[in-house]
């Protein structure tokens, strides 16, 4: 075996075809799927000028496609010109004016909803208020607020005068604020007064003061949503309550043409280095992405209500709630709060209520929920889905049948969606009326996305089940153009190997005998255990299929022998052993990974946990996970966990 293949140990043998009703209505179909695929193999740039000219709408037609002179920094479409605002919002009065554009509840229980005529009243009239503060097309602005619809509004109205927005997530700490406000040189901050998350108000104003307080010389005014009304300080000459700004404002504001390549937005990505990584996408290209991923991936229709639980404050949150959906002309639900605010119910009740058909959410969610028992989503009718996804990480087979049968109850496909920050949209996904799925695959590429698994040096890895990198050999219009401000590192990051030619996506993968690829996790979570390269995904998997187990995380440690040892955190579904440890329930699931892929796999090190530390937006933050099982102090940055008093927990002090 090479030193560099990665050991592909679990095998998951189920599989389901497309329910035959959903097929009857797809959007996509097999024939169609076939054809666009071949349409893309035949004719690259073609087929992709074909969609922009049939999805988007142009203020200057284009005439060239792709620029791949500059190699590996590509251009699309450049010579048009459109507006992505207008093509969200302005194209659709005339069919849909009257139709919700967005349906809203916060977690106190307030609901509101935006027609498509009123979300353009309100982005048009917020739009003049940013120019009447000397916001003009390619400014940055930094937006840091709650998940509202004035988040939204916010991004659409920059979109529409060519300002380039750079959202952070409400739960970074200040300090994390204050890097991407000076990464991006912001002139301005749209922020809250807080937001409503867990039965707490999210301090958003006071986090901006201090990061202020710190130094961001950019910065010449901000902007105040009043969200949760409590008494907050106001700077005299800066702050402005976006209630005034937007007082004199009418709802005329012509959208402003800017070229296809125009920066929409830039949205920072933790780096290995220590500083955020600005991924700057474009206008033409990333909504390409967007709204072509939400027609085929999940058959947007007319009557959908598409929620999509992502905070804006993530890439999910900018292509499947402020962007993709409505350029689609779809509705789209927002929620604000935390989903177990006033019970584990929460999800389900909203989706009864709303009548959502179509939910998108993180694997680390389904496991939480799945965690605390059916109880809660049996009791509420769930029959008004029709389509279900997962989306952030690999989603493991036992958690996969949850949704699929308590969730989806047998009859919804499930769309388990590989992509990235960087991507911009889906890339490796099922097609809901035309894919037969397995539970933990992504399946297979899109048309008109080269993806593929190779070795060290490049070559296809043609043996099924084989690990390798992922990689896209070919550009696409959703990827990053670059890192903001810094063009070498754009390059290092993702061009690094195989001559500068492929895309590599940081994570291993193989395929299986059908072709469909299966993420192992990424390259740097790869465990070499005995000279075997071992995903931590499948261990993970391997955990969660026990059925004392509700969630599991994998790290390496450094062993002298084995060369790395497999420390595993679990959360069981029933009460947590006393200081976290328990040789019987250790032994039981030490075996139980053997049985399930083979002694190599057994955790050395088994630490129970009531939880996970995971960032509000359902990540697990593994490196911190590392720094306990190698006894390492934690000395990065805590201030995005949602549960912070985890660590002493997992680090076995309480």
């Amino acid at each position: 075996m090479s030193a560099h293949n990665i050991d592909s140990v679990l095998i998951e043998n189920r599989k389901f075809k497309p329910n035959p009703n959903f097929v009857a209505r797809a959007r996509i179909r097999k024939q169609e799927f076939d054809a666009l695929h071949k349409m893309a193999a035949e004719d690259y740039t073609g087929f992709w000028a074909k969609q922009a000219r049939e999805l988007l709408s142009w203020h200057r037609p284009f005439k060239q496609v792709l620029d791949d002179s500059r190699a590996p920094h590509f251009t699309w479409f450049a010579d048009g010109s459109l507006n992505v605002s207008y093509n969200c919002l302005d194209r659709h009065l005339g069919s849909r004016a009257n139709k919700n554009a967005i349906i809203f509840e916060g977690e106190k229980g307030d609901v509101r909803t935006l027609t498509y005529q009123q979300l353009t009243d309100e982005v048009s009239r917020f739009a003049n208020a940013l120019k009447a503060q000397g916001i003009r097309s390619g400014d940055r602005v930094v937006i840091y607020m709650p998940m509202i619809p004035e988040a939204v509004i916010a991004m659409q109205a920059c979109a529409r005068i060519g300002a380039i927005h750079s959202v952070v997530f409400g739960g970074f700490s200040s300090e994390s604020l204050r890097d991407r406000i000076n990464d991006a040189g912001a002139r301005m901050v749209i922020t809250a007064d807080g937001g409503n998350r867990g039965g707490k108000i999210v301090e958003l104003k006071a986090a901006t003061d201090k990061a202020l307080a710190g130094g961001c010389p950019s910065i010449d005014k901000v902007i105040v949503c009043q969200r949760t009304k409590h008494n907050i300080p106001m700077k005299a000459g800066r702050d402005i309550w976006w209630h005034d700004a937007i007082a004199k404002q009418n709802t005329d504001c012509p959208p402003v043409w800017v070229d296809a390549e125009h920066p929409l937005f830039l949205l920072y990505t933790s780096g290995s280095t220590g500083k955020p990584k600005g991924i700057q996408h474009s206008s033409a290209g990333y909504l390409l992405g967007a709204i072509l991923t939400n027609l085929w991936v999940f058959d947007l229709r007319e009557s959908d209500i598409f929620w999509c639980t992502a905070d804006v404050g993530w890439i999910t949150g900018h292509t499947y709630v402020a962007y993709g959906p409505l350029a689609a002309g779809g509705t789209l639900m927002m929620y604000e709060g935390a989903p177990t605010i006033p019970d584990a119910g929460r999800f389900w009740k909203m989706v009864q209520e709303h009548k959502v058909s179509i939910f998108y959410t993180a694997p680390t969610a389904i496991r939480a929920l799945m965690k605390l028992g059916d109880s809660f989503p049996n009791k509420y009718d769930l029959s008004s889905l029709r389509l279900l996804g997962t989306v952030g990480e690999p989603i493991n087979p036992e958690a996969w049948m949850w949704y699929h049968t308590v969730i989806g109850k047998e009859h919804c496909p499930i769309v388990d969606t590989w992509w990235q920050t960087e991507t911009g949209s889906n890339m490796i996904t099922p097609l809901p009326g035309v894919t037969a799925t397995k539970p933990g695959s992504c399946t297979i590429p899109l048309p008109g996305i080269a993806a593929d698994v190779v070795d060290e040096d490049g070559n296809s890895i043609t043996t099924p089940n084989q690990g390798g990198y992922l990689v896209i050999k070919k550009p696409f219009p959703s990827q990053l153009r670059t890192i903001w401000g810094d063009d070498a590192r754009y390059a290092s990051t993702y061009y690094p190997k195989f001559g500068g030619k492929y895309y590599l996506a940081g994570d291993s993968a193989r395929k299986d005998e059908d072709g469909y690829f299966w993420i192992m996790g990424r390259i740097d979570d790869v465990l070499n255990v005995s000279g075997h390269r071992l995903g931590t995904m499948e261990v993970e998997s391997a955990l969660v299929a026990h059925p004392k187990v509700a969630e599991a995380a994998v790290v390496g440690r450094p062993d002298d022998i084995k060369g790395e040892a497999i420390f595993a955190y679990v959360v069981l579904r029933g009460a947590r052993p006393a200081g976290g440890v328990d040789a019987a329930i250790t032994k039981e699931l030490r075996d139980w990974v053997g049985e399930q892929i083979g002694a190599i796999a057994k955790p050395d090190d088994i630490r129970f946990a009531d939880n996970l530390p995971k960032t509000r937006s359902g990540k697990i933050m593994r490196r911190l996970l590392r720094n306990i099982a190698r006894g390492e102090d934690i000395t990065s940055d805590t201030s995005t966990l949602e549960n912070p008093d985890i660590l002493l927990q997992l680090q076995g002090k309480v």
